[in-house]
């Protein structure tokens, strides 16, 4: 029975983590939202989820459409790669095509990146890469 405490500790402290984590992501979510608004993008949707993929942003800019994933972390990101893999590329660009498929859509696509780098109780950089990929031509 002593056995079951540090198990059922561990998973109380597991779930208190992700939900810290899923506030932070989300509240990078509204600052990465504030932000293309005040730079003049009309948010045409947010979380968006096709199939089982998920599309954190999805704004239009003048004949662009733009497909943002954010990247909240509450600890410097030193190297990109580490958070946006070449798998999860890949994952965007698959439900964007979707998306642009499914609404008959003809603007052209762009796919940005913005990094958020702090907590709602600190002070935060957000640092936005416009066209920060290009669809590789082979997405499966």
């Amino acid at each position: 029975m002593l056995n079951l405490i540090p198990i059922f500790a561990n998973k109380a402290y597991t779930l208190l983590y992700m939900a810290r984590h899923n506030d932070i992501g989300k509240w990078g979510e509204n600052l990465a939202r504030e932000f293309y608004i005040t730079q003049g993008y009309a948010i045409m949707d947010n979380n968006t989820h096709i199939g089982h993929k998920e599309i954190d942003i999805i704004a239009t800019k003048g004949n662009q459409i733009i497909f943002c994933e954010v990247k909240t972390r509450s600890h410097p990101i030193t190297d990109p790669t580490e958070v946006i893999t070449e798998k999860k590329i890949k994952q965007i660009v698959r439900a964007a095509d979707s998306f642009i498929e499914s609404r008959d859509i003809k603007q052209e696509a762009r796919f940005d990146i913005i990094f958020i780098v702090g907590t709602p109780e600190t002070k935060h950089t957000l640092e936005h890469l416009p066209d920060a990929f290009i669809p590789p031509l082979n997405n499966k």
